[in-house]
């Protein structure tokens, strides 16, 4: 067997990442860091005659000052300008730390000039200005080549504000107005992002405030602040810290980790430490990982003997013939100090792990581990290989596969992409020494060409991945604030690295590590590749870029006085749960003394608004309380059908943003929105269909004289409801006149005043409507508008209804229509809010799509309800409820484009009417929240009471979750059919028929 020897890994050249020493002579050191991915430097590896091992191995610290030069570029003639203004005029820089910062812009040209990006415009000469504190700031220190693609896929959702910063100089920390005892992040110079990948060096007058701050996080001896000592207890949120990068770039605590808590296969392994991370203090247990811990440096040889004889004859390390010693611990990234020796070889490894004992400080860890052989994969066979004196000899490849997980909303983690790298079998796979490419080809150039093994190893790559930061998240949630490294401080990326292994012909895949940014690089540049052949790019940063984003924003609207009229029913708790999270401070009018929501709120107004045929009075009145008070407001708005022309005025009179009253009160009234759309026939631009194209023929009807008009202009079948209802309550086929004055009598009768049916809009009095029926698919379009612009829509698709009250069956999302039908959808809505005037909001728009296109039922002025603002929350990642109030608030909402479902749900509503039985005993509230916990079901309380009305609202809405929105369909009418919501009365097969 030959003789394995000793892998260097390039030393990164990045002074905000700390580099453990160089085992070289400088002469034959190598120069790495993310530019060595991309071509720039080359890595290579050494066997051991190519090492002069007579020599001792002197571990130390790398001191930027006795480095060699800089690193070159390639080309060695620059063609991007030199004379540019890199210096900070408030934080001048000396000689050796303005070299780096050239060097990094360079770095930058060069790399922007091989993505066929244009150079950067240099703005310095007129400072920018103009920046409030309502502006997303997210700022990036570190190397260009490490977050390219993150700024480039950042830029296209929030262009201009993404910085990237090359310099520590360029940022400062002052003390925070708001949160005493943490700082304020300021930059005042920064390369800036623009929409198309355009760059440009500006200069902040005066500085920009940062809502979102991420670096390569170590100590930095170049410069006289470090990324982790910028990021240490600041008051906006940031991705990680120098105290969460040392726990993620140990290998031994992320080692444990993965075998103890995300049940990851991991090498056997053996560590030898002196004192032991504090997280791994209380670990007792044993799986693939033993801790040694030993009292000191010396004296210790007999036990550590004893420990490695017994662990190289243990059954764990039976199947393997080579092990590989390596340092544990922040200083020891990469491949520093990595031997490889014959397992029976016990001598040797001794003499090794006691080599580099000696070197390792506190809290660092010498690790022996099995070095784990490649699966044996079937080559394929080249079809000019017609004879065996034909075939040339291939060496075994192994396969190394590189992930990218973020932290998703709801701290759930997301496996964003996968990349793998491949080499001899006989040698470590890294990062820079491999061309990464998809896991898909790499598989297929082994010989697995199954479609169904492709797709089980990369779910199984997808669960482990995610498994894998679950722990380290689980972890980082039981630290103290100090441990993190601030009260923002959190780990929102990471990288996880296997190898593709075997165990009795099964496929494998075994852990080797996580890192904080070696796979972010190795995957951007996967993209990069990609995206010269016409694939986009962004994938792997898309969603952390979500994530930043999001963030970002809610640090924006911390602290923010928001003025809600009219509180819900238990609907709306989650208003109150969510705006407390966020860190908002609610000042809630509400008409009842008793609301459960007072008590959740910063300030409770009881003003009875139930009269709202008053609401001009009303409103003089409440802008009164609110300047009694002494309240600063920074926005108004409202969740309840019935007070959204209330909210409007008194936007208007305390100058707050919002729709004009005139367009709240168009939406409001169900008749007048289609007939003011039908009024702009002739009013559409030139070339553009005009949104009465969407409306409906109605009649608005006060009396049995409007409903004879109305029968004589409109064609039957027919819809009857309350002018001003909500929840489908009224609602009703009609064939005939005749069958329009027996509905108009009984709900005149029966349906008042508001007393009699509570929150279904009588405060407006109890006229109705007729219009045409519209035969169609029912779907809802919840859409996201600022200044008239729309920044996001989300559409739901709603099962067949049960007429002939049309009450709501089920509902699935995403839509399951073709994206042609779904744009016309989405274009429908918007274009009727805008017709009605609506420009400032998020509206609740239901239609039909009919053969002729959409058709509108009507504009609910508000967020949607019932399980919508949950369930776009879940699917895609964005809260409509927080995109309201930073509406309200005159902050634009920065929202994905194109956002991309990370599941299905498949719901159906439960009524008691039909499931009162049910809801006592098999789908009891307990048992559904049970199921609603175990992640079996998920539950959107409607109703706190089991009342049966002859005019009723859904109770509860019971939805499964699943890849595919076939399984979903499937899994929900199992549990309808275990929980007995399903029956022949309410056959939940039908009412999922139209979800295909």
């Amino acid at each position: 067997m030959p003789q394995l020897g000793f892998y260097i890994k390039p030393v990164c050249l990045n002074p905000w990442t700390f580099t453990a020493a160089s085992f070289l002579p400088p002469a034959r050191r190598h120069r790495s860091g993310a530019a060595a991915a991309r071509g720039f430097f080359a890595g290579r590896m050494l066997s051991l005659d190519q090492i002069n091992v007579d020599q001792p191995l002197i571990l130390k610290e790398l001191d930027w000052a006795e480095q060699e030069p800089l690193p070159s570029l390639s080309p060695p003639c620059p063609s991007w300008h030199q004379d540019v203004s890199l210096d900070c005029k408030s934080s001048p820089e000396d000689t050796q730390a303005h070299a780096w910062t050239t060097y990094y812009y360079n770095l930058l040209q060069c790399t922007l000039q091989q993505e066929g990006l244009p150079e950067t415009v240099d703005r310095t000469k007129e400072p920018r200005t103009g920046f409030s504190s309502g502006d997303v700031t997210i700022c990036i220190l570190g190397s260009p080549t490490s977050y390219l693609s993150v700024l480039l896929e950042g830029s296209s959702q929030c262009p201009g504000n993404m910085l990237l910063c090359l310099s520590p100089s360029w940022l400062a920390k002052v003390p925070s107005e708001q949160h005493p005892g943490e700082s304020s992040l300021l930059v005042s110079k920064a390369v800036s992002f623009e929409l198309g990948g355009c760059t440009c060096l500006d200069e902040f007058s005066p500085p920009r405030c940062v809502t979102y701050f991420m670096g390569s996080f170590g100590p930095c001896k170049e410069h006289g602040q470090s990324a982790g000592e910028l990021a240490r207890d600041l008051d906006c949120p940031t991705a990680g810290s120098g105290e969460l990068a040392r726990l993620l770039e140990d290998k031994l605590l992320t080692r444990q980790l993965l075998d103890q808590r995300a049940q990851v296969g991991v090498p056997p392994t053996l560590a030898f430490t002196f004192k032991r991370l504090r997280p791994l203090r209380d670990v007792t247990a044993e799986r693939a990982v033993r801790m040694v811990e030993l009292s000191g440096k010396e004296g210790q040889e007999n036990l550590i003997q004893e420990e490695i004889e017994a662990f190289l004859k243990g059954n764990t390390m039976e199947p393997y013939s080579q092990v590989v010693v390596k340092p544990s611990g922040w200083r020891w990234s990469g491949a520093h100090a990595v031997t490889f020796h014959a397992k029976v070889e016990q001598a040797a490894v001794l003499q090794a792990v006691l080599a580099l004992l000696e070197t390792l400080e506190e809290e660092e860890s010498a690790l022996l581990e099995a070095f784990i052989p490649t699966a044996c994969l079937t080559q394929p066979k080249s079809p000019n290989r017609t004879s065996p004196s034909s075939t040339s000899p291939r060496p075994d490849l192994a396969i190394r596969i590189c992930t990218v997980v973020c932290r998703s909303w709801g701290d759930q983690p997301l496996l964003s992409q996968v990349v793998c790298g491949v080499g001899r079998a006989d040698k470590p796979l890294k990062h820079q020494a491999t061309v990464p490419q998809s896991l898909e080809s790499s598989l297929r150039q082994q010989g697995v060409t199954d479609e169904a093994q492709l797709a089980a190893i990369r779910a199984q790559v997808k669960h482990k991945a995610e498994a894998a930061m679950s722990a380290f998240l689980e972890l980082e949630a039981g630290l103290s604030v100090e441990q993190r490294g601030g009260r923002r401080a959190q780990t929102d990326v990471i990288g996880v690295d296997f190898l593709l292994t075997s165990s009795e012909q099964v496929l494998q895949l075994m852990a080797l590590e996580m890192n904080s940014q070696l796979c972010l690089e190795t995957c951007g540049l996967f993209e990069s590749m990609s995206q010269a052949v016409g694939v986009p790019a962004g994938e792997s940063s898309r969603p952390l870029v979500e994530t930043m984003l999001r963030r970002a924003q809610c640090h924006l609207m911390e602290g923010k006085h928001v003025l809600v009229i009219g509180a819900g029913g238990v609907s709306k708790k989650f208003v109150w749960e969510a705006a407390r999270a966020y860190g908002l401070k609610i000042h809630l009018v509400e008409s009842d003394p008793n609301h459960f929501a007072s008590q959740l709120v910063q300030t409770f107004i009881h003003y009875d608004t139930t009269e709202h045929r008053r609401d001009e009075e009303h409103a003089q009145r409440l802008v009164g309380l609110v300047r009694e008070r002494g309240l600063h407001l920074d926005g108004c708005l409202s969740y309840w059908d019935d007070c959204m022309v209330l909210t409007a005025l008194v936007c208007e009179q305390l100058g707050l943003r919002c729709s004009p009253v005139a367009a709240m009160r168009v939406a409001k009234q169900k008749s007048r929105t289609h007939q003011h759309l039908l009024r702009r026939r002739k009013e559409a631009p030139l070339g553009w269909a005009s949104e009465a194209l969407y409306a409906v023929p109605c009649c608005h009807l006060e009396s049995h004289a409007d409903v004879e008009r109305a029968a004589r202009h409109l064609s039957f079948p027919g819809v009857m409801k309350l002018e001003y209802g909500a929840g489908a309550v009224g609602v009703k086929l009609v064939e005939n006149v005749q069958q329009c004055h027996l509905h108009f009598e009984k709900i005149s009768r029966d349906l008042r005043e508001d007393t009699d049916h509570p929150g279904i809009g009588l405060g407006w009095g109890n006229a109705m409507l007729l219009m045409e029926y519209v035969s169609g698919t029912e779907h809802d379009v919840d859409i996201v508008i600022y200044d008239g612009r729309m920044l996001a829509a989300f559409v739901s698709d709603n099962g067949p209804t049960r007429v002939p009250h049309f009450t709501e069956t089920a509902a699935s999302m995403p839509t399951c229509l073709a994206p042609d039908c779904e744009a016309q959808l989405v274009r429908a809505a918007y274009r009727c809010c805008l017709g009605c005037g609506l420009t400032n909001g998020v509206f609740n728009v239901e239609l039909k799509l009919t053969a002729a296109g959409p058709k509108l039922i009507e504009i609910n002025p508000r967020m949607g309800g019932f399980y919508l603002r949950d369930w776009i929350q879940e699917i895609y990642g964005v809260d409509i409820m927080l995109a309201s109030v930073m509406v309200a608030c005159g902050v634009p909402p920065l929202l994905p484009t194109h956002a991309q479902p990370r599941t299905h749900l498949v719901g159906v509503m439960c009524v008691v009417s039909q499931h009162l039985k049910a809801l006592k005993s098999t789908a009891s509230v307990e048992t559904l929240q049970a199921l609603h916990e175990r992640g079996v079901i998920r539950l959107n309380l409607l109703e706190d009471e089991l009342v049966t009305r002859e005019y009723e609202e859904p109770y509860c809405n019971v939805a499964c979750a699943s890849p595919s929105r076939r399984e979903a369909c499937l899994k929900v009418l199992g549990v309808c059919q275990v929980l007995g919501i399903d029956s022949p009365h309410y056959p939940v097969t039908h009412f999922l028929s139209h979800f295909k």
